[in-house]
Formats: C-alpha cells, sequence, structure tokens
C-alpha cells in the first residue's frame, strides 16, 4: 500500500482533495510493526502525529510496582497519539502505546500537519472530534477503574465491544478489568442465569441488550 492509499483509508482525512492528499504525503511515512512493539513511550514527546492504518494497539500504564494498568484498545483506522489539547505545538504522551498484532501505522510531521492543514483551518473539525474522543474513553477509564463494581465492568467490556471479548483468553480479561478469574467467571455466569447473555463452546452472546446496558448505566 502507497502513504497515498494509506491517507485515503483512513476516515480522519476523507474529506481531503487530491491535491491535499498530496502535499500530506510528502512528509508521511507508512512503517510496519510486528505484534508487541512499542510505538512510544508514557512522558515521552514526538515529533509525529500517528495514525493506526491497520492492526491493533493499547494503551497502557505502569504502576510504582510494575505492573500494565490497561487503559483502552487502539483499532485501525483511528488517531493512534494521545492528544489533550489541540493549541499545543508538541506531542506528549500520556501513556505507552504497544502494538498487540502486526500492524502498519501512518506517520506525519506534526509540525509541517499544522502548518499546512491545522493552521490553515483544515481537518479542525476532525481533531477536536478525536480529542473528544480520547476524552470519553479516559470517562470510561474512570467508571471502570474507580465507580464500577466486577458485573458493571463485565458488562461494559461486553457491550462495548463483543469481538474483543470473544477474542481474548478469560485471564487477559481478568488482568484487563482488574478483577479476579474466578469473579469473571461467576459475573459471567450470573448474566447467563439471568438471560442477559449466552454462552456457547466459551464464546459469549447478547440476548438482552437494554438489560446488559443498564447494569452500568443506570
Amino acid at each position: 500500500m502507497s502513504i497515498k492509499e494509506a491517507i485515503k483509508s483512513i476516515d480522519f482525512f476523507s474529506s481531503l482533495n487530491e491535491e491535499q492528499i498530496t502535499l500530506l504525503s510528502s512528509f508521511s511515512t507508512l512503517n510496519s510493526f510486528s505484534e508487541n512493539y512499542i510505538v512510544h513511550y508514557e512522558k515521552k514527546e514526538s515529533e509525529n502525529i500517528l495514525f493506526l492504518n491497520s492492526g491493533l494497539a493499547k494503551a497502557y500504564k505502569i504502576d510504582k510496582h510494575d505492573n500494565d494498568i490497561f487503559l483502552y484498545y487502539i483499532y485501525e483506522n483511528s488517531l493512534l497519539s494521545e492528544i489533550s489539547d489541540i493549541s499545543n505545538r508538541n506531542l506528549f504522551s500520556f501513556s505507552n502505546i504497544e502494538t498487540v498484532e502486526d500492524s502498519t501505522l501512518l506517520s506525519i510531521n506534526y509540525k509541517e500537519f499544522r502548518a499546512h492543514f491545522l493552521n490553515q483551518n483544515i481537518l479542525c473539525l476532525e481533531f477536536a472530534n478525536e480529542v473528544i474522543k480520547r476524552s470519553g474513553q479516559l470517562q470510561t477509564l474512570v467508571n471502570r477503574e474507580f465507580i464500577f463494581d466486577s458485573v458493571a465492568k463485565v458488562a461494559m467490556s461486553i457491550s462495548s465491544d463483543l469481538d474483543m471479548f470473544n477474542k481474548l483468553k478469560r485471564h487477559d480479561i481478568s488482568l484487563m478489568l482488574h478483577i479476579q478469574p474466578a469473579t469473571l467467571s461467576r459475573v459471567l455466569t450470573r448474566l447467563k442465569r439471568n438471560k442477559i447473555i449466552d454462552i456457547m463452546h466459551g464464546t459469549v452472546s447478547i440476548l438482552d441488550k437494554v438489560a446488559l446496558k443498564a447494569i452500568f448505566e443506570e
């Protein structure tokens, strides 16, 4: 895939014309990384803004005991860099970003991107929407870590991304939600008993979406 094709495949750039895409590609690169590659580390400054063209990545922090604290997944066709301030001239990483599977990243020089696009009022709305979306992810994180009980954590995880829930091993889900594997098993059994979900050969399906959402939205 060429750089131009990569740009066109990302929804963030869908409003650009051919001339603008050519300009953007002149200060962009496309790189492939294998699974478990550390894209950037927490608190590090970056000169480039990154988009996940294909694959899957995760954001996480490390606590004082060197334990990984999972934050959220980043899916293909998404902004990978963490933007907290649309007016900030530098990019600082709030967390560690690591590829979960083989991935392709579009890297764009942030200084040039600001000069030729943001400062010309091009892609500003898309950029602001990404900031809002990231803020929503952090709000979800706060709820998951400090507000929700184990049942609400599991219900939200199933409701928000059933495919990923079924893709992960139960042990990994437990680590991600910071609950014991036995607790996860009990919660799944309870949800199945209440006919909110079903489990066949280890695969979860949702039977009652309204009841599932009510667990963590009440």
